[in-house]
């Protein structure tokens, strides 16, 4: 798929009516943090995209939808980390308009993209909500020893 399809592909899934294309292209991919990059070349492969602006991509895909909630599962795993500050600048714009809920093993990452942080601890069986306050609380003052012991590298 080209860059513009793919932004619009989820549209065209859910049959959602389109009027004007190129206004939905440039909104969704500069909410993305993609348009002064791409802007010249919609019609390439989108594969010509590095790793980051592929992740990028892939938020003006969801954007193009009006999502109220976007959940990122690992938004920056295997990212440079020039790649992974522009996607936390993401992260953090889009965070004034919708809800943002990413998933991260990075501690220092949850630290800086999020206002609220929810520790969850799975031995072996499902996942367990441990704690969950605003992201300083987590941080500086957890409630729970393991969400402590988790934050300050004692274990994990």
């Amino acid at each position: 798929m080209t860059i513009g399809e793919n932004v619009l592909s989820g549209l065209k899934l859910a049959q959602l009516k389109i009027e004007n294309k190129d206004d939905i292209l440039e909104e969704c991919l500069t909410r993305a943090g993609l348009w002064k990059e791409v802007k010249d070349r919609l019609s390439a492969h989108g594969g010509s995209l590095s790793g980051g602006q592929q992740q990028r991509l892939c938020i003006a895909r969801a954007l193009a939808v009006k999502p109220e909630v976007l959940l990122m599962d690992e938004p920056c795993s295997a990212l440079d980390p020039g790649s992974t500050l522009r996607i936390e600048e993401t992260i953090r714009e889009l965070a004034n308009s919708i809800i943002v809920v990413i998933v991260t093993h990075n501690m220092q990452q949850a630290a800086r993209v999020s206002d609220y942080t929810g520790f969850f601890l799975s031995d072996g069986g499902p996942g367990q909500l441990v704690e969950v306050a605003t992201t300083n609380e987590i941080f500086s003052t957890p409630r729970d020893k393991r969400t402590e012991d988790y934050v300050t590298g004692r274990f994990g």
